[in-house]
C-alpha cells in the first residue's frame, strides 16, 4: 500500500517546517512523497525545502478558485483571511484543514499521513507500519468525549455529524484528534461526496459556512459511522508527544519531556504559540 506524507504550513511556521523536514528525512521511511501544502504567496519560500521526495503544492491547485486569500486588516496585513460570498471568513487554520482533505483528489496514494509543521521526529518510523494488510490505522481515543474535555471538541464532533448528515441524536463518544494521523484517500474522496450529497453544495462551501470544525472529527465519524469502520483498525496511542501550553520549557524541562516519551511515540510537537526558538530546539535534539 502506498502512503504519502502531507504538511499544511505557512510562512510564519517556515523554520519549524524546515526542522520537521530535516528530522523526517533523517528518521522516516516507507513513504512515496512529502507534500507541503501552502498558500500561493508562500510557495516561493517553501520551494527551498523541495528535494527528490518533497514537493510544494499551491493551494490554488487544491481548492476552488472562488476561495481567495486577502490581507487581514485586523492584523494590519501580517496574516491572511480567506473570503467568498459563499462562506464565512476563514482563518489560516481553517484553510489548512481544507488543504489536507483536498489533497486526496490530486494524488494516487492509498493513504496520507499528516505531520504538522511543529513536529520533529526523534526516532525511526516506517510509515508502512500504519497498515495491517489493507486496513489503515485510525487514531481513536475511546469514549474520550464522555469525560470532561477542554476546548471545542464536543462542538466539533456535533458539527462533524451535521456535515455528514448523521442524526443529531447519535452523539459520538470518541475523540479522533491527534498530531500524527493517517487517512485513506478513497475514504476522503467519498467523504467529500457524502457532504456534497447531503448539502447540495461543494464540500468546501459547506465547511466554510460552519466554520467551527475539526477535520479529524469529520473523518473519524465518517470512517466509523458511515463506513462502519471498513478499511480501518483502531489505535488509541498517540505517536507524537506534544508540549501544549506556555510558558516555554527550560532546557532541563525540555530534556525531561523528551526522556518521558512513550515507546510508541516517535516524535515531539512544540506548539508554536508557546514561543520556543526553533534553532534552540534543533540544538537540544542534536539535529
Amino acid at each position: 500500500m502506498k502512503t504519502a506524507i502531507a504538511t499544511a504550513s505557512y510562512a510564519g511556521d517556515f523554520e519549524r517546517c524546515k526542522l520537521l523536514c530535516e528530522t523526517l528525512d533523517a528518521h522516516v521511511t516507507g513513504f512515496t512523497k512529502h507534500y507541503l501544502l501552502v498558500e500561493s504567496g508562500d510557495v516561493g519560500l517553501f520551494r527551498q525545502l523541495e528535494n527528490a521526495h518533497r514537493v510544494v503544492v499551491d493551494e490554488r491547485d487544491l481548492l476552488p478558485a472562488w476561495l481567495k486569500a486577502w490581507p487581514d486588516p485586523l492584523t494590519r496585513g501580517r496574516r491572511r483571511i480567506w473570503f467568498s460570498p459563499r462562506i464565512l471568513p476563514l482563518r489560516g487554520w481553517h484553510v489548512q484543514q481544507m488543504r489536507r482533505i483536498a489533497l486526496a483528489a490530486h494524488i494516487d496514494d492509498d493513504a496520507i499521513f499528516y505531520a504538522d509543521s511543529d513536529v520533529a521526529f526523534l526516532r525511526s518510523f516506517d510509515v508502512g507500519t500504519l497498515w495491517r494488510g489493507e486496513d489503515l490505522r485510525l487514531l481513536r481515543h475511546e469514549d474520550a468525549l464522555l469525560r470532561p474535555v477542554p476546548g471545542d471538541q464536543l462542538m466539533w464532533s456535533a458539527n462533524a455529524g451535521a456535515l455528514l448528515g448523521i442524526d443529531p441524536a447519535r452523539k459520538s463518544p470518541h475523540d479522533y484528534i491527534g498530531t500524527l494521523i493517517a487517512w485513506r484517500r478513497d475514504a476522503l474522496i467519498s467523504m467529500c461526496k457524502r457532504i456534497e450529497a447531503v448539502h447540495h453544495s461543494h464540500w468546501v462551501e459547506v465547511m466554510g459556512r460552519v466554520r467551527r470544525f475539526s477535520e479529524c472529527m469529520i473523518y473519524g465519524r465518517y470512517a466509523d459511522e458511515i463506513l462502519d469502520g471498513r478499511g480501518h483498525f483502531h489505535d488509541g496511542k498517540d505517536l507524537c508527544r506534544v508540549f501544549w501550553f506556555a510558558p516555554a520549557p527550560t532546557d532541563e524541562e525540555f530534556r525531561a519531556f523528551v526522556a518521558e516519551m512513550k515507546p510508541e511515540q516517535v516524535a515531539i510537537g512544540m506548539q508554536s504559540f508557546i514561543g520556543v526558538d526553533t534553532d534552540h530546539i534543533r540544538r537540544l535534539i542534536g539535529c
